[in-house]
């Protein structure tokens, strides 16, 4: 099997000549500047536990939002069925239900606060007034 250059020469200049100059020219751009942009934006970080302690609290408090709309919606349906029903098992188990609902909202605001002046004290393993 002989390889013919002619021939082959022939292919690269069919294959180069339906290459769309355009795209090639916006690939030729879009690669560097795609990779400056990663590079600098690592470098603009700080630590990975400050970004961690800024998801964790971005976190937290979408979670606070969600329960206080949840526990007032369910509270209301619990008050309305303790005032509404002819049944005192209803009423009973409305009013448990309404407890539990107040002390669960009551420990998830306070973890907010445990976390934000409490454990400053507690840094480094010492008590540090």
């Amino acid at each position: 099997m002989t390889i013919k250059p002619r021939a082959v020469l022939e292919t690269a200049r069919k294959r180069i000549a339906r290459v769309d100059r355009g795209r090639v020219l916006y690939m030729a751009f879009a690669a560097p500047t795609m990779l400056t942009c990663m590079a600098s934006r690592a470098f603009a970080a700080g630590t990975i536990w400050d970004k961690a302690s800024e998801i964790m609290s971005d976190v937290y408090t979408q979670i606070l939002g969600v329960s206080t709309i949840a526990a007032v919606v369910t509270s209301a349906v619990a008050l309305l069925l303790m005032n509404f029903s002819k049944s005192g098992k209803t009423v009973d188990e409305s009013r448990a239900w309404l407890k539990r609902i107040i002390i669960t909202w009551a420990i998830l605001n306070s973890l907010g606060f445990i976390m934000a002046y409490v454990t400053p004290f507690f840094s480094g393993g010492t008590y540090t007034p």
